[in-house]
């Protein structure tokens, strides 16, 4: 890809499902492009963000996305729709952010110069679970990531190791795999929080989705009770009926008649959970490099998780956390109990959690990294903005 004459704004194109994601896990790395000079424009499906998304300068372009749909007519529309937006922008470069905007936001771009970086934060559902839709779609989904991801003009972003080798499982280059972890972490907004009093208190924050292990989450706290430590539980997130493995609301509200469960639903300011909470918990089978435990340990939290890809880029064993295996209540049990029961230990947890944040995933930090990444992919030296 030619760079851009002196003093041209290279386009910046993000592909994303819907805008809320876009803000929520996307938005630190955007500003940085902006502050570098890039151009950012947004395609995404407009629910309730797209003001906010203006606010910031970006150029919105709403989509009707058919997120979760594998319908063919659907999945053509989309293509078409983003192919229409390139002709529009004509960006110098596209960043698709997750499995779907990857394939239809890399077919949209067939013949066109632009190049691609499709970030995977994981290869999703129908790569994790064990359903006969999933069975039936993955053959389908790995010839078409063959393709788009084997493009002269693509580049991979993933998050962890795991998802490198996964990748290089598809046949891509080592050369055209890149490590970056996650989006960042406002280290300025989300700061240290002291330890609230009362009753101690675990918290998971996420879709509620039974790949992310709340089924596991609730028996383990119900176990805790039956051993005399009841702990107390905040479930902070919504269903996703986009997601086939989404739970139902009735089982949702089933959890909240649960002696020592509450259920909060969207919790709008993350800050809000965190300062209720003793310990971070996410018992996952697979991330990309989860969101909400970063928080968490910005917010100075001990941690919980699984064993899992991604959850263990944050969640280190003997330094920050406590990790268990995935899908096993009694070692979730375990865990939290120990932590619950421990408090010097959880409290040399928590601070070592910030330190890391601080270290390793901060906003400006990942920024930088992602804007280096833009660069080197379109041959650009940008200079460093005043501050």
């Amino acid at each position: 890809m030619p760079a851009p004459s002196q003093g041209e704004k290279p386009v910046l194109a993000y592909v994303v499902t819907e805008d809320w994601y876009f803000l929520s896990h996307r938005l630190p790395m955007a500003r940085a492009a902006r502050a570098a000079g890039y151009d950012v424009h947004v395609i995404t499906h407009v629910d309730k963000g797209g003001a906010a998304i203006e606010a910031e300068g970006f150029r919105l372009h709403p989509v009707v996305w058919r997120r979760g749909s594998v319908h063919p007519l659907g999945f053509l529309s989309n293509i078409r729709a983003v192919r229409a937006v390139y002709h529009a922008i004509k960006p110098a470069l596209v960043h698709n952010v997750a499995l779907q905007p990857t394939i239809v936001g890399s077919l949209a771009a067939e013949g066109l110069p632009c190049v691609r970086l499709n970030a995977l934060a994981g290869l999703g559902f129908s790569f994790t679970s064990a359903t006969l839709k999933a069975r039936l779609l993955r053959p389908v989904l790995r010839v078409l990531l063959k393709r788009v991801l084997g493009n002269r003009h693509a580049a991979v972003l993933v998050q962890n190791p795991d998802d490198r080798a996964a990748v290089r499982g598809l046949g891509v280059a080592p050369d055209k795999i890149f490590i970056i972890p996650g989006s960042g972490v406002e280290t300025d907004r989300l700061v240290p929080l002291p330890e609230p009093e009362g009753p101690i208190t675990a918290a998971f924050v996420g879709r509620l989705l039974d790949d992310k292990g709340v089924r596991s989450l609730v028996a383990a706290q119900a176990l805790l009770a039956g051993r005399g430590q009841p702990v107390r539980l905040l479930i902070a997130g919504d269903p996703d009926p986009a997601n086939p493995v989404s739970i139902l609301p009735q089982e949702i509200a089933s959890w909240a008649g649960q002696p020592g469960v509450e259920v909060l639903g969207h919790v709008p300011d993350i800050r809000a959970v965190w300062a209720q909470a003793h310990i971070a918990v996410l018992p996952s089978r697979r991330e990309g490099l989860p969101k909400s435990l970063l928080e968490a340990a910005a917010c100075a939290r001990a941690i919980v998780a699984t064993d899992v890809p991604g959850c263990r880029e944050i969640a280190r064993p003997g330094v920050n956390a406590l990790l268990v295996p995935p899908d096993n209540a009694t070692a979730l049990a375990d865990a939290i109990g120990e932590l619950a029961r421990d408090g010097t230990l959880r409290r040399n947890y928590a601070a070592a959690s910030r330190r890391l944040v601080e270290a390793e995933f901060s906003a400006d930090k990942i920024g930088r990294d992602v804007v280096a990444l833009y660069d080197r992919l379109l041959s650009r030296t940008t200079k460093t903005p005043a501050r």
